[in-house]
Protein backbone atom coordinates (compact mmCIF):
# COMPACT_ATOMS: atom_id res chain seq x y z
CA UNK A 1 0.00 0.00 0.00
CA UNK A 2 1.30 3.49 -0.72
CA UNK A 3 1.80 6.26 1.72
CA UNK A 4 -0.59 8.12 1.02
CA UNK A 5 -2.69 10.75 3.63
CA UNK A 6 -5.50 7.74 4.09
CA UNK A 7 -3.27 5.08 4.86
CA UNK A 8 -1.57 7.42 7.57
CA UNK A 9 -5.44 8.09 8.92
CA UNK A 10 -6.22 4.19 9.01
CA UNK A 11 -2.63 3.16 10.50
CA UNK A 12 -3.80 5.92 13.48
CA UNK A 13 -7.13 4.60 13.93
CA UNK A 14 -5.69 0.89 14.02
CA UNK A 15 -2.98 1.73 16.74
CA UNK A 16 -5.28 3.92 18.35
CA UNK A 17 -7.94 0.72 18.97
CA UNK A 18 -5.28 -2.73 18.26
CA UNK A 19 -2.42 -1.21 19.09
CA UNK A 20 -2.55 -3.32 22.09
CA UNK A 21 -2.14 -6.54 20.02
CA UNK A 22 1.15 -5.63 18.43
CA UNK A 23 2.77 -4.91 21.87
CA UNK A 24 4.97 -7.88 23.43
CA UNK A 25 3.71 -10.44 25.72
CA UNK A 26 5.99 -8.64 28.72
CA UNK A 27 3.90 -5.16 28.61
CA UNK A 28 0.48 -7.04 27.78
CA UNK A 29 0.80 -9.05 31.25
CA UNK A 30 2.55 -6.18 33.39
CA UNK A 31 -0.56 -3.99 32.20
CA UNK A 32 -2.94 -6.78 33.20
CA UNK A 33 -1.33 -7.21 36.26
CA UNK A 34 -1.52 -3.93 36.57
CA UNK A 35 -5.04 -3.09 36.05
CA UNK A 36 -5.89 -6.23 38.99
CA UNK A 37 -3.44 -5.09 41.49
CA UNK A 38 -4.93 -1.65 41.69
CA UNK A 39 -8.66 -2.83 41.46
CA UNK A 40 -7.42 -5.33 44.69
CA UNK A 41 -5.86 -2.40 46.81
CA UNK A 42 -8.47 0.53 45.53
CA UNK A 43 -10.75 -2.12 46.77
CA UNK A 44 -9.78 -2.87 49.81
CA UNK A 45 -8.76 0.58 50.95
CA UNK A 46 -12.05 1.84 50.04
CA UNK A 47 -14.22 -0.92 52.40
CA UNK A 48 -11.65 -1.44 54.68
CA UNK A 49 -10.34 2.02 55.47
CA UNK A 50 -12.81 4.41 54.34
CA UNK A 51 -15.22 2.61 56.90
CA UNK A 52 -12.98 3.71 60.19
CA UNK A 53 -11.98 7.64 59.11
CA UNK A 54 -14.29 9.93 60.05
CA UNK A 55 -14.33 12.27 57.79
CA UNK A 56 -14.79 9.79 54.35
CA UNK A 57 -15.67 12.84 51.96
CA UNK A 58 -12.43 14.38 52.20
CA UNK A 59 -10.52 11.16 51.04
CA UNK A 60 -12.43 10.38 47.96
CA UNK A 61 -11.57 13.83 46.61
CA UNK A 62 -8.06 13.23 47.60
CA UNK A 63 -8.06 10.15 45.73
CA UNK A 64 -9.29 11.15 42.39
CA UNK A 65 -6.73 14.10 42.52
CA UNK A 66 -4.24 12.14 43.16
CA UNK A 67 -5.45 10.27 39.54
CA UNK A 68 -5.26 13.34 38.28
CA UNK A 69 -2.12 13.95 39.62
CA UNK A 70 -0.41 10.36 37.37
CA UNK A 71 -2.41 11.64 33.93
CA UNK A 72 -1.15 15.22 34.33
CA UNK A 73 2.92 14.30 35.02
CA UNK A 74 2.65 11.80 31.77
CA UNK A 75 6.61 12.13 30.15
CA UNK A 76 7.46 11.25 26.56
CA UNK A 77 7.21 7.81 25.10
CA UNK A 78 11.37 8.23 24.53
CA UNK A 79 11.92 8.72 27.94
CA UNK A 80 13.50 5.90 30.44
CA UNK A 81 10.44 6.00 33.14
CA UNK A 82 7.88 6.25 30.38
CA UNK A 83 6.94 2.20 31.33
CA UNK A 84 7.04 2.77 34.71
CA UNK A 85 4.33 5.78 34.05
CA UNK A 86 2.70 3.54 31.53
CA UNK A 87 2.42 0.77 34.87
CA UNK A 88 1.23 3.97 37.59
CA UNK A 89 -1.42 4.76 34.55
CA UNK A 90 -3.03 0.74 34.65
CA UNK A 91 -2.94 0.89 38.54
CA UNK A 92 -4.80 4.02 38.45
CA UNK A 93 -7.46 2.85 36.00
CA UNK A 94 -8.05 -0.08 38.34
CA UNK A 95 -8.46 1.99 40.52
CA UNK A 96 -11.04 4.73 39.72
CA UNK A 97 -12.80 1.26 38.24
CA UNK A 98 -12.95 -0.06 41.91
CA UNK A 99 -13.87 3.51 43.22
CA UNK A 100 -16.70 4.06 40.39
CA UNK A 101 -17.91 0.40 41.15
CA UNK A 102 -18.60 0.66 45.28
CA UNK A 103 -20.07 3.92 44.22
CA UNK A 104 -22.71 1.92 42.26
CA UNK A 105 -22.91 -0.66 44.91
CA UNK A 106 -23.64 2.18 47.51
CA UNK A 107 -26.11 3.46 45.17
CA UNK A 108 -28.46 -0.03 44.74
Amino acid sequence: MQKTRVFYIFDKISNTFFGFLKSSWRIKSANLISIFFGYFVFTNLITNYLSKIDNKFLIVPLLILAFEIVVRIKPNSNSNIYFYWLMIDKIRIGGMYALILEAFKLGS
